[in-house]
């Protein structure tokens, strides 16, 4: 693939002077973030961040899929993204070829080093949901590539269903490794996980920012909840309806649809903090006043939580709880706790 990118940090710059900073591209695939002024960093804040719907993709073999993906991701590559995320399996569940566990790992490592390929071509991380082998079993995981196509990570869902044990899936470990990004940890669950907390608490345990979602199915609402949940950025990709980006609130930041049927693509800043609002509310008018457009606060009055953000590389928010006695909304609960066991009887 061709590396004759336009800038995305001068795409998004230009496309705001002409489209009045707002959806530049079919809804899904650029929604770029609200610049206040002339004020011009939030753009250098956002990770960008790609998914992939298969809805009515088909193939008649798992390699025809795979092609198929690389050929649909091209649409996106002038966004340059940080992270691609692909679906559960996405080489097999709408291929025609019935396949045993065996055939599947074998035909999965072509696949792998097709997209290791493609990270390495474009400078991005990939979540890249196939069969793999280990210790003489068979899981349903998810690799990650870093942006030089070395493979930095797999995750083995902890959860295979019911039927997918009886086909020869194992489950994953309970305990397993995030991802060290450029942006810090991420993590990954597949599909079914979504109905358990454990893995979702495990990454969240090792600092994970990001956690994507390989999925059979859509998940909706569900999808947001974990976001809020965990504090986390969740980023889906699906076999079948829509995926989606939700920020740490849960709030959807862009999606597939009915006129971006397999395809988003879009930015999301990942240096907020997320905290109950009182008594924090109390410190929000100092920190204004000392940083001003290089910080945002959003409240949402009736659940009581603010997020603190910055917009400004020269301001790290960690730094900003440190200097104004502020608790992330974990520390909070956590320091809440502590008190309720010490006292209780």
């Amino acid at each position: 693939m061709k590396k004759d990118f336009v800038s995305r940090r001068n795409f998004i710059r230009k496309t705001a002077l002409t489209a009045g900073i707002g959806a530049v591209a079919p809804s899904g695939l650029i929604r770029s973030g609200t610049l206040p002024g002339s004020f011009n960093e939030y753009s250098a804040r956002e990770i960008w961040i790609a998914g992939v719907s298969q809805a009515d993709m088909t193939a008649d073999t798992p390699r025809q899929m795979g092609r198929k993906i690389l050929d649909l991701l091209k649409d996106i590559l002038v966004y340059q993204p940080d992270f691609v995320c692909l679906p559960e399996a996405f080489p097999f569940l709408y291929s025609k070829q019935d396949l045993t566990p065996g055939q599947r790992v074998e035909i999965s490592d072509g696949i792998l080093d097709e997209f290791s390929g493609f990270s390495a071509q474009n400078n991005c991380y990939t979540i890249c949901p196939v069969y793999t082998r280990a210790d003489g079993g068979i899981y349903n995981s998810a690799v990650a590539f870093d942006r030089k196509g070395n493979r930095i990570g797999i995750y083995n869902k902890i959860h295979p269903t019911e039927e997918e044990i009886e086909y020869g899936i194992l489950p994953g470990a309970l305990s397993q490794s995030v991802i060290q990004t450029d942006f810090g940890p991420a993590g990954i669950q597949i599909c079914f996980d979504i109905n358990w907390q454990d893995g979702w608490k495990m990454l969240r345990a090792q600092g994970a920012k990001i956690i994507f979602w390989p999925s059979a199915y859509a998940g909706g609402i569900t999808v947001n909840t974990k976001a809020w949940q965990t504090k986390c950025i969740v980023a889906s990709a699906t076999n079948k309806n829509t995926s989606k980006l939700c920020d740490i609130t849960g709030e959807t930041i862009t999606q597939t649809g009915i006129w971006n049927r397999n395809l988003y693509c879009g930015p999301v800043n990942p240096e907020k903090a997320f905290l109950a609002t009182w008594p924090y509310v109390n410190r929000f008018s100092e920190i204004q006043n000392k940083y001003g457009r290089k910080v945002r606060i959003t409240t949402y009055h009736e659940e009581e939580w603010s997020v603190i953000e910055s917009l400004s590389l020269d301001v790290l928010v960690k730094d900003i709880l440190r200097e104004f006695d502020l608790k992330t909304y974990e520390e909070h609960i956590s320091s809440a706790e502590a008190v309720q066991e010490k006292n209780r009887k």
